[in-house]
Formats: C-alpha cells, structure tokens, sequence
C-alpha cells in the first residue's frame, strides 16, 4: 500500500485470498470500511472472487450488492426465485443480500467483482469508464474507490485540493507535477483509494470501474 497526498494505492498483488468455507472459490478483499472489520462489521466492502464451482451465495442480511463479471463465460444467478444472466462482461448487477440466492456458472470458471454496502449506513454508485478521461469528485463524507479490471489506469488530483502531500512516494506513485498533487498508476486489479472531499482526474487505458460511496445520513 502506498499513500500519497489524497490517494492511497491499494495493490493487487499485496492481496492475500481467502478460501471459501464451501470450498467453491475464493476471495481478495480489494477495500472496506471501517478498515479491518469483519463480515459483520463492514459498512461497505469490494473485493474480486474466483469462482470454481456452481453453488449458493452466503446470505447477507441488510446488504445491498453489486455483482460484475470480470473473466470468464458467466453464470446464471437465482435471486428469490429469478433467474438473471451474467454474461456480459463489465456490466453491473445489482440484487439484495438477504435473497436467497444460487449460482449456475455457463461454461467453467469466473472472477467476479462484488461491492456490497450496509442498507442504511451508505449507497455505493459503479459507474465502469473505459478509455475516455473522467474527471469526478469525492463527494463530502464519503469515498471513492477506483479499481482496474482490465488495462492500466492513471488517477490525478489537482494540486490546489490535495492537502498535505508529505505521505510515501514509493513504488509507482509520483509526486507533484505540473498542476499536479498527486499521480498513481494502476495496473490490472490494482486499486486506489480517495477518501478526501475534493476533484480528481482518471485516464485509463481499458476498464476501471469507479464506485463512489455516500453516507445515507
């Protein structure tokens, strides 16, 4: 993890994964909020899975989820009943924790990108950017999270926002240049975190989904 200024660069290769209890894939915690809490804890948590067999979801009490195909052909998920298909790749499906919910996969294996977010505490947007630059805020109170699923991606945040830029400058991430506070570059699954109010500027080259929490109350 490298923090500079605004941005702290999560990445992906410091990422241990975790085995399912089930034995049907695992998982890697990308993010979540408060830091370190559990499963009962978390207001919101990303993280990317490795889906090896077909089988149900955990049940998530007052959890609302986002789930997005990353690799593979893609699954048929059972919610409460209805069957939705997830196929497309980089193609956001939102759906309750609390539903009872199964997994078909098509035609072997998938990684998953999931965000799930405490019903009352925060809502969390994904919005997935491609190749075009974005520039957004972090809106006051909450956060955004920037995680490459594909490509690389460089974020940006102005130098007349960032505060204090004293943090670590190690690995990849720059310090100030012209305009500029901080710059971090992203390779495929890295992550950058921005927990501040204020601009910043995404380029990537590929696809970087964006989610951006906001506090309910």
């Amino acid at each position: 993890m490298t923090t500079t200024g605004r941005i702290q660069t999560l990445r992906a290769s410091e990422r241990p994964a975790t085995a399912w209890l089930n034995g049907g894939g695992v998982t890697r915690e990308v993010a979540g909020f408060p830091a370190g809490a559990g499963l009962d804890g978390f207001e919101w948590r990303v993280s990317l899975a490795d889906v090896a067999t077909a089988g149900p979801f955990s049940p998530f009490p007052g959890i609302d989820r986002v789930i997005t195909l990353v690799e593979g052909p893609g699954m048929v998920l059972t919610v409460d009943g209805a069957e939705h298909r997830i196929d497309t790749p980089y193609r956001p499906f939102a759906f309750l924790g609390d539903a009872t919910t199964d997994c078909h996969l098509l035609a072997g294996p998938v990684v998953d990108f999931n965000v799930m977010t405490r019903r009352g505490k925060v809502t969390a947007e994904v919005t997935i950017v491609t190749s075009a630059p974005t520039s957004a805020d972090v809106p006051p109170g909450g956060s955004v999270l920037a995680v490459c699923l594909a490509g690389s991606a460089t974020i940006d945040v102005p130098s007349d926002t960032s505060g204090d830029t004293s943090g670590d400058t190690s690995g990849d991430a720059s310090g100030d240049t012209a305009g500029t506070a901080a710059v971090t570059n992203l390779a495929r699954y890295d992550a950058a975190l921005l927990a501040r109010p204020g601009p910043f500027r995404l380029q990537p080259d590929g696809i970087t989904a964006v989610i951006t929490f906001r506090p309910t109350a």
